[in-house]
């Protein structure tokens, strides 16, 4: 019994990586079951003892997304800017979108901008949030700290995170369409640079984070 539940677990683990990969570079609508189980390496049959429908399956793996990320990693690590503008700079790499295999929440949302399918944008507004939510208690815990330059007021720490999502998955959005890699580049670090900016960091300080963290990533 137990062999069973460990080769079923394999197996819907394997979809769903799968399911990641795909629905991250591609979206929801381009996405093929048939494309999901091909690249699973098993057959469509076996689709349906895993999940109920490609919606579910949709759902399934915006959730694992997330709670695999980079950002859900470091809202648990301690408190530090540091923290933080690892957490920009990495979702603002062309490095990182390059040779990733799974790609972050940040890629996930764009695909489905504008969305008309009913429950994509339902699962797209309810991830925006969380990944909103999870910005307001990093930026409030370190505004508590004093280690920002801003009173952690709510509604000004719910301004800067929209603003912050709007920078980052509009950056990557227009980054991975463009065929030049420069002027991807050039976005991305524009990106990172006013994200840091937002929340206070000056900007001699932000341009010897970043060198730090560049160096740190060629090591």
């Amino acid at each position: 019994m137990t062999h069973l539940k460990n080769r079923k677990a394999k197996s819907r683990e394997r979809i769903l990586k799968s399911a990641i990969e795909l629905f991250s570079r591609q979206g929801f609508e381009k996405v093929s079951l048939g494309q999901i189980m091909k690249l699973a390496k098993m057959t469509h049959g076996a689709f349906y003892a895993h999940f109920a429908s490609k919606e579910a399956l949709y759902h399934a793996s915006v959730r694992e997304t997330l709670e695999r990320s980079r950002a859900a990693r470091l809202v648990k690590g301690p408190l530090s800017v540091q923290h933080l503008t690892e957490l920009v700079a990495n979702c603002c790499s062309l490095r990182e979108l390059e040779r990733t295999r799974t790609p972050g929440p940040e890629s996930v949302l764009f695909n489905e901008i504008g969305s008309e399918n009913a429950e994509i944008r339902t699962l797209f507004e309810a991830s925006y949030l969380r990944m909103k939510k999870m910005l307001e208690t990093r930026l409030i815990a370190l505004g508590r700290l004093k280690k920002l330059p801003f009173d952690p007021d709510r509604k000004v720490i719910a301004d800067k995170s929209r603003a912050i999502l709007a920078s980052l998955i509009g950056a990557v959005a227009i980054a991975k369409s463009l065929p030049t890699g420069q002027e991807s580049k050039d976005i991305l670090n524009v990106a990172q640079r006013n994200i840091l900016l937002l929340i206070g960091i000056k900007e001699s300080e932000v341009e010897n984070m970043l060198g730090n963290l560049e160096c740190e990533a060629t090591t």
